[in-house]
């Protein structure tokens, strides 16, 4: 189901919406139908009471939902909401539940002890818990200091080395990387003129859920410390997944018939879509995490990317969320491999880096929430 691209409840929402301070996500609800006043006492005599009519046949019970493709978009919007705001990450909010949906739905069933793949409990929760999928926000003021149309494009590494900043290319691209989606999603909430001419202070329909604010970036440098650095990070490259567990993960149950048995694996923290490398650089084996720094610089080295081996003859790339290792670095005791987050969020999964481990910006930033430095990281 989609919202209207300018309801008659969003011209009269805006309305109420204050125009200072930091815009956030509203939730949107068009409201109630008036009561119809009581009807006045009768003078006149009663009329004999008619005979009651039969009671209607029940409506049959709707079908039971059993995958994501029995979702509408509203319902799909709305569990991706949820399962983001739960640290299990879905990937792109757009109301298409692809894979990474169906991978989030299976790592929240698997932490509440549900059997996997069923859809009924983390819906009901879902629903439950998002009452609107969508709200509305105004592009902040901000925009200013990190959108910049005239960054060179990455095929001219050598211009945007001498930039100060990988800034957004346009507010679109801020806006949609704020609230986990994509451009093309805010153009079916709100129409394609409106995404072309935002401007400061616009209001705009967005997925409901928690803002990713990359101006409270500080550039910190993440230190160890228990219990985050005792945590242990499996990469998971045939699903292309990322989990975190309290600890190594805990040794599977399995019932008389040989199956798993269901029961909820607390220890299991968050899990997030990855891209993992190419096949003929990414290492296999378990590694420590030995750093963690916001908004790092990259180092460009063609050959690095081409062979695997470092040269002497490399470009710095400034730090922003349009470098390519995003706006976190979290460096393993492999040189030269990490944890990182992307400049093309769109392309978690299916574009694949050198050797690194990419996330999309809004999961990698919290990466320094879950895990620290002294965290095992298994790639498999």
């Amino acid at each position: 189901m989609f919202l209207p691209l300018r309801p008659k409840w969003f011209t009269l929402l805006l309305a109420t919406l204050p125009l200072a301070g930091e815009p956030v996500a509203l939730r949107v609800s068009p409201g109630t139908p008036p009561q119809q006043p009581a009807a006045a006492a009768e003078t006149t005599p009663a009329e004999p009471a008619p005979e009651p009519a039969p009671e209607p046949a029940a409506d049959p019970p709707a079908p039971a939902l059993e995958k994501l493709s029995d979702l509408d978009r509203e319902d799909t919007v709305r569990l991706q909401v949820f399962l983001d705001e739960a640290s299990f990450g879905p990937g792109v909010i757009d109301g298409r539940a692809g894979v990474f949906t169906q991978l989030a739905v299976d790592s929240w069933n698997e932490n509440h002890g549900h059997p996997g793949g069923g859809l009924s409990m983390v819906l009901s929760a879902a629903r439950e818990q998002v009452a609107e999928p969508y709200g509305v926000t105004f592009v902040p003021k901000v925009v200013t200091d990190w959108v910049d149309p005239t960054l060179p494009a990455d095929s001219k590494r050598a211009a945007q080395a001498t930039r100060k900043r990988m800034s957004y290319r346009s507010i679109a691209e801020f806006m949609s990387e704020r609230y986990h989606t994509d451009i093309d999603f805010l153009i079916e909430l709100n129409g394609r003129d409106k995404i072309n001419s935002l401007a400061p202070r616009d209001p705009l329909i967005v997925p409901n859920v928690r803002a990713f604010r990359v101006e409270d970036l500080t550039g910190a440098r993440y230190e160890s410390g228990q219990p985050m650095s005792d945590r242990h990070l499996v990469v998971d490259t045939r699903i292309n997944q990322l989990r975190i567990f309290k600890a190594a993960p805990q040794a599977l149950v399995v019932s008389e018939d040989g199956t798993p048995a269901a029961r909820p694996n607390r220890a299991l923290l968050a899990s997030f879509p990855i891209t993992p490398g190419l096949s003929k650089f990414i290492k296999f084996g378990t590694f420590e995490m030995r750093n963690c720094l916001e908004l790092p610089f990259w180092r460009y080295d063609k050959q690095l990317l081409e062979t695997g081996k470092r040269s002497d003859d490399a470009l710095v790339i400034p730090p922003g969320p349009n470098c390519p290792v995003g706006i976190l670095w979290a460096g393993l005791s492999r040189p030269g491999i990490g944890l990182h987050g992307t400049n093309s969020p769109e392309t978690i999964g299916r574009a694949r880096s050198a050797g690194c481990i990419r996330l999309a910006n809004w999961d990698a930033i919290r990466l320094p929430a879950l895990v620290r430095p002294g965290a095992t990281v298994e790639i498999r």
